[in-house]
């Protein structure tokens, strides 16, 4: 178990509680009355912590190693129904960005979000999270086979960023994302986007223009990082914390902002506490949320979703 530095109180309490309960096993003495009173101080200290959370601390904990990303949200929620697609049909499969058809309790969904890496290998295989232009076109394309075909379109999105590379200027990086962005503006099927991480950038709004967007609690959603907001105002990254304080990036702002259409609850401690919580709990946030939508027609799904993004940052005197 990997700890956060802030996390450091709740580490040192619950290896009292281990050794406690190893005295009790290889010895007479009955430590029960002192395990239940470090039980009982753990958990007055993990809600203290937890329910007081910073801007910064949630980024942190959106980035924290053991966090579920999209893969297994996707093996959670459609188990051995999914149907990986690959490639845009014009340069190569960006393996950043993965897509393909899926089943959620009985309602198929095209599913597409970014995915991370678990180890160095991993990490490299799949550059991070941040995709190419390619992978963008990717997207796209299955998003236009999910309007052929009357598929409603799942986005899972948690990525630092589109990849930065010069190749991928060269392949036209700021188009690839422009155009999605546009494209499903008018897409003509319901469209549920979903924070499970790292919101970051254009590389997120890439395939986060949705109909309705649900935050994990843990998350966060902004056009720039903390640490590289901090970079340009400060040219260090040492005023992070303060950055993303300014920047109102977690769920709760973006909420507020009405950016965002709903907070998902995550147990206490974050998502990679309790995975199947989690797992169940973003299962019937995604449920309930297309039987809203399923019932608008066509015409009607496009037009509030413009109306949607038109309002954002809307400031009526």
């Amino acid at each position: 178990m990997e700890y956060l530095d802030f996390e450091l109180p709740i580490k040192e309490l619950e290896e009292q509680l281990q050794k406690c309960q190893v005295i009790g096993e290889e010895s007479d003495v009955d430590v029960t009355q002192t395990c239940k009173q470090i039980e009982k101080k753990l958990q007055a200290t993990k809600k203290d912590i937890y329910k007081n959370l910073t801007a910064w601390q949630r980024v942190q904990l959106s980035r924290h190693p053991d966090r579920p990303y999209t893969l297994d949200y996707v093996k959670a929620l459609c188990g051995d129904t999914f149907l990986e697609l690959h490639g845009d049909r014009n340069f190569k499969d960006d393996k950043a960005m993965i897509g393909g058809l899926g089943k959620i309790g009985d309602q198929s969904f095209m599913i597409i979000g970014q995915q991370k890496g678990y180890n160095t290998k991993t990490r490299q295989y799949r550059n991070f999270g941040m995709a190419n232009p390619e992978g963008y076109r990717k997207a796209l394309r299955l998003m236009k086979s999910a309007e052929k075909f009357g598929i409603p379109v799942l986005t899972l999105l948690d990525t630092p960023g589109a990849y930065p590379g010069l190749e991928a200027e060269e392949r036209g990086q700021g188009e690839a994302i422009a155009r999605n962005i546009l494209e499903m503006t008018r897409l003509k099927v319901p469209i549920i986007t979903v924070v499970i991480g790292e919101g970051a950038s254009g590389g997120a709004l890439g395939i986060g223009v949705g109909d309705k967007i649900l935050m994990l609690e843990n998350t966060w959603y902004s056009v720039i990082s903390p640490e590289s907001c901090s970079s340009i105002l400060w040219r260090s990254w040492e005023f992070k914390e303060r950055a993303a304080d300014a920047l109102k990036l977690t769920a709760t702002d973006m909420k507020k902002m009405k950016i965002v259409d709903e907070i998902v609850k995550e147990p206490l401690g974050g998502a990679h506490k309790d995975r199947e919580t989690t797992y169940s709990t973003v299962k019937n946030a995604i449920l309930e949320t297309y039987d809203q939508l399923k019932g608008f027609s066509e015409k009607d799904l496009v037009n509030q979703r413009i109306e949607k993004y038109a309002n954002i940052g809307v400031v009526k005197g």
